[in-house]
């Protein structure tokens, strides 16, 4: 009974370990053994999870808009809280074990019984809320979001009482026995808010994803995008002092984190198991965490097709080519060299498995393009910058734009513009010529964007989690509602401009006729979500799939 996606939330209690898995799973270990028990499953990505104090009762966060409680260790389901209207992120039951809190992509905090009927709706945030702690009375849940504020409610009235203005985005928090807060924003600090006084630590170079607190020695732990995980002491609520760092193997996702019951640090990973990490030794764990299957990229290149995923292993026509030993999310080509990069933040020579260059944060996507007779690859990071290198001999950064201050989720080019889409829902073109903006739309979508492809040099379409595609012009935006019910993931365009095909986190793939501006087609090829959509020059289109397998799709 093994992980075969990605561990996006861990929680411990006792002997326990639970795991979220964004291969549906939720799955309970003992932590002596490293053995599982028992497991449950959604009907989507299941993004975190939490025990209950008496450590009866475990609850799971899902992307299919439920959380759930769970029975233990028999993992049977007890109730199903419902009624957020997009991904839940975070589940956590109060101090007390009477009440748990949720909070979604909605932009919405709940307050639900343990027989899943909510009692309390609190409403305010203008972005999408990713992570709650309740205070040590049980009477307040404070919540960080996208907005760049921390809100503290009222649990009973659903009324805020409380507002930091960050202005930046903060993924994680967590809350002292005393009430104060500790989180980790997108500049790498630790914000810490006691009553009416904020303050900041400068920890790491780029975003901490995740703390996790000890109220038992009063080490916190913050993990982050620029591959390092930190272990401050808080005790007594004091000015964060670090005593200690390490370096994020490369299979650790810095999205999840907590802390077992002899002070060793477990952590999510890209693999079938989690990791665990002694402070007293500095030394990692990573027993039986082998590398998942999944893929994240199809590519046709040069009437080849390769494939990458979380193994970072790079296929050519189904067959390997070399191991880049981290996670990969993207392929791209120039002539015959072809570029791989992803978790590490490296850059990679696809058929060597070479480290050609190394960036502060992950990296996200690429394009290749021309300019005067000259080739060059643009590369999108999880921190707002497109990397641009010339290629040829030797691989040069030419250019450093820092377009975003969120995660590049796309990048295509036509007819010297570079256009590129952005996880806060911005889109931007540029000039390759000289990398003047020539424009830029905030809120392009209601949600996420996702991806993008070009049409030709005036046209570009992009797809969201709002499930719609839409088509831009110098004029604006037609919008067309898709038929998928998740968040449409990726897109591609067949070689002759007249078909476009999206896939969903929910293993759908949708056809759009750009002649008659119409849906033709939709289907469901698997289970898992479809992680990218490649043209494959014989009248069809490859979809790759988190299952780690490619699926054609009929034009």
């Amino acid at each position: 009974m093994l992980h075969e996606g990605p561990i996006a939330g861990i929680a411990a209690h006792g002997d326990f370990v639970a795991t979220a898995g964004y291969d549906n799973k939720l799955i309970l270990w003992d932590n002596k053994t490293r053995q599982a028990i028992a497991r449950g499953t959604h009907d989507h990505l299941v993004n975190n999870c939490a025990f209950s104090a008496d450590g009866k009762w475990l609850v799971s966060a899902s992307s299919d808009y439920s959380a759930r409680i769970w029975a233990l260790p028999t993992m049977r389901l007890q109730a199903v809280l419902a009624g957020h209207g997009d991904d839940v992120d975070m589940a956590i039951f109060s101090p007390d074990d009477r009440l748990i809190a949720t909070c979604a992509l909605d932009r919405l905090v709940r307050i639900f019984n343990l027989h899943g009927e909510c009692i309390t709706t609190c409403s305010g945030h203008t972005g999408n809320v990713l992570s709650l702690a309740w205070t040590p009375d049980s009477q307040h849940v404070v919540s960080t979001s996208v907005d760049g504020t921390i809100r503290k409610w009222d649990v009973a009235t659903g009324i805020e009482i409380q507002k930091t203005d960050l202005k930046i985005r903060t993924d994680s928090l967590e809350i002292s026995s005393n009430g104060v807060i500790y989180a980790g924003d997108d500049l790498g600090r630790i914000v810490i808010i006691d009553g009416a006084r904020t303050s900041f630590v400068e920890a790491h170079a780029a975003g901490i994803k995740k703390v996790a607190l000890n109220p038992k020695n009063g080490n916190l732990v913050c993990l982050s995008y620029d591959r390092t995980m930190s272990i401050w002491n808080v005790a007594n609520d004091q000015t964060p002092a670090e005593i200690g760092r390490s370096t994020l193997p490369e299979t650790i996702w810095a999205r999840a984190a907590t802390i077992l019951e002899d002070g060793r640090v477990a952590t999510g990973t890209f693999g079938s198991t989690y990791a665990t990490f002694d402070v007293q030794t500095s030394t990692w764990d990573l027993q039986n965490v082998h590398a998942g299957t999944a893929l994240n990229d199809v590519s046709n290149i040069n009437g080849h097709i390769y494939a990458v995923g979380d193994a970072g292993n790079v296929l050519k026509d189904g067959q390997f080519v070399a191991g880049m030993g981290s996670l990969c999310n993207f392929l791209v080509a120039s002539g015959d060299q072809v570029f791989t990069g992803g978790q590490m933040g490296q850059l990679f020579d696809a058929h060597t498995g070479e480290v050609l260059y190394t960036h502060h944060s992950p990296l996200n996507c690429g394009v290749a393009f021309k300019q005067a007779n000259q080739s060059f690859i643009a590369i999108g990071s999880y921190t707002g910058e497109v990397l641009v290198f010339s290629t040829g001999a030797q691989l040069v950064l030419t250019n450093q734009l820092h377009i975003y201050e969120n995660a590049i989720k796309s990048l295509s080019f036509c007819d010297g513009v570079l256009f590129s889409v952005c996880a806060n829902t911005d889109i931007a073109w540029h000039q390759v010529s000289d990398w003047s903006l020539t424009k830029r739309v905030s809120k392009a979508h209601d949600k996420i964007t996702n991806d993008c492809c070009a049409i030709d040099g005036q046209h570009f379409a992009t797809v969201s989690r709002d499930r719609t595609l839409r088509i831009w012009s110098e004029a604006g935006a037609e919008v067309y509602p898709s038929p998928h019910l998740n968040s449409v993931k990726c897109i591609s365009i067949s070689d002759d401009k007249s078909s476009i095909l999206t896939g969903s986190y929910g293993g759908t793939v949708a056809m759009f006729d750009l002649k008659e501006k119409r849906w033709t087609k939709f289907e469901r090829p698997t289970m898992s979500g479809i992680s990218s959509i490649t043209w494959d020059n014989k009248g069809q289109f490859l979809a790759s799939s988190y299952d780690g397998h490619i699926y054609p799709i009929h034009a």
